[in-house]
């Protein structure tokens, strides 16, 4: 087997990394085209449109990390047909998926709109949007799994390629569209449905290969969607949904909850969750590394191998957290500058930035973990350790904030992270097991 060194850890995480830059860049490009039309509506109308949809494609986020920790083990097996057998289930989840959203995305829009209510003219143009976008659901949820095998056998490289191509496409045709050729709304639409499919056509191309050899060596649909497999497919991601669901609930609480601060205090939080999002986007790269590599060796039996695997990626975790806490520490009133203007903001959001210095060593063990524990499929012992966590967030919301105000409220959130990473930790000897050869 390949050795497991620092140079792997990086050019498996610096992709990542890189992609991620990529991504606020293509919110700012959209809300700058729509921006140029001179009126508030268009701009409400493209931020509430891609709101529902990140909002519906984000429950299938667990495709990419269960995607990723079965093919990674089937890749250190050297089961190279099983890797794609596992691509293609995935694929078809997204189709399925995708067609759904289409076939009833009027009663969806209908929901959304009663949970989120809009002007007139905001709602005609939003529904303008959404019913262009709605027909990239299965090209943006087929991209989860195409980059789960990406990543899975380290070709993080090609995820920069696809990421950088497809937003910048969307950029060009943004401007074309929405600008040059005046459509607006729709045309900032069109632009990122185009771009959708054209990133998932050059994806599937370049899982031509793995894809080939599963169907040669399945023969036949009834072999590759067997029951037994399936059903361990249905389970990881399953268990990962709800993990998911419980982490979005505890992060929408604690936005819930501050909004009983006060206009000021709300609007200071929502520019020093940005903080933690900047740290989830600098850091994922190494958390996807420890994804692959303990996957890996999870499938290549090799208990020292997942050992060596997780410390390695944890040390350059550790290391970027360190080096973004400095960053918050001593530049985060730049940072927060850079956020906003408004004087009352700033001032309320230097009284917290504390937290956010101390925020990514507190919150890098969950991260950390999270990638070990989706590489070795424990997706069940994350769904019970984020119960746990949630449980002693619960405790902590309840009562801090009675005590500190927003002081108590920020406490309460890196309480959750601390204990996401304290209830995994305690696990963690399960990934080894996980290893050990089958007698």
């Amino acid at each position: 087997m390949v050795r497991l060194t620092n140079r792997r850890v990086l050019n498996i995480a610096i992709p990542i990394v890189l992609s991620n830059a990529t991504i606020p860049l293509l919110g700012l490009v959209d809300t700058g085209v729509v921006g140029q039309l001179g009126q508030a509506e268009p701009i409400g109308a493209v931020g509430l449109g891609a709101i529902i949809l990140t909002s519906i494609y984000w429950i299938f986020g667990f495709l990419r990390m269960g995607t990723t920790g079965l093919i990674a083990q089937s890749h250190g097996q050297g089961d190279e047909a099983e890797s794609g057998a596992h691509l293609l289930r995935a694929l078809a989840i997204a189709l399925a998926a995708g067609l759904f959203f289409i076939i009833f995305q009027l009663p969806l829009f209908w929901l959304a709109f009663k949970l989120a209510p809009a002007s007139d003219m905001v709602e005609a143009l939003t529904r303008e949007y959404l019913g262009i976008r709605i027909w990239g659901a299965p090209a943006t949820i087929g991209l989860y799994a195409i980059t789960g095998w990406l990543i899975a056998v380290e070709r993080t490289r090609t995820v920069l390629v696809m990421q950088v191509f497809q937003n910048g496409l969307n950029v060009v045709l943004s401007i074309l569209l929405g600008l040059k050729l005046g459509w607006g709304v729709s045309g900032v639409a069109w632009a990122t449905l185009i771009s959708e499919w054209a990133g998932v056509l050059l994806g599937l191309w370049f899982a031509r290969d793995v894809l080939r050899g599963a169907v040669r060596a399945a023969r036949n649909v009834a072999t590759l969607f067997a029951r037994d497999k399936l059903n361990r497919l249905i389970s990881v991601n399953g268990n990962i949904m709800i993990r998911s669901v419980l982490v979005q609930a505890s992060f929408t609480s604690f936005m819930f909850l501050g909004a009983a601060q006060g206009d000021v205090t709300l609007a200071a939080n929502q520019v020093l969750i940005q903080f933690l999002a900047i740290t989830a986007y600098a850091l994922d790269g190494f958390a996807f590394a420890a994804e692959s590599l303990v996957g890996q060796a999870v499938g290549a039996h090799r208990p020292d191998r997942v050992r060596r695997a997780s410390i390695l990626t944890s040390q350059w975790g550790v290391a970027g957290a360190v080096i973004l806490g400095l960053v918050f520490w001593f530049g985060g009133g730049a940072i927060i500058d850079m956020l906003t203007t408004a004087p009352d903001v700033r001032a309320e959001a230097r009284q917290y930035l504390i937290w956010l210095g101390f925020a990514p060593l507190i919150g890098i063990a969950s991260w950390m973990f999270d990638g070990i524990f989706i590489g070795a499929t424990l997706t069940r012992d994350m769904r019970i350790a984020m119960i746990q966590a949630v449980l002693i967030y619960l405790v902590a919301v309840l009562t801090l904030p009675q005590l500190w105000g927003n002081h108590g409220l920020w406490a309460s959130l890196m309480i959750l992270n601390a204990a996401r990473g304290a209830t995994m930790a305690l696990r963690y000897s399960r990934a080894e097991q996980a290893a050990q050869p089958v007698i």
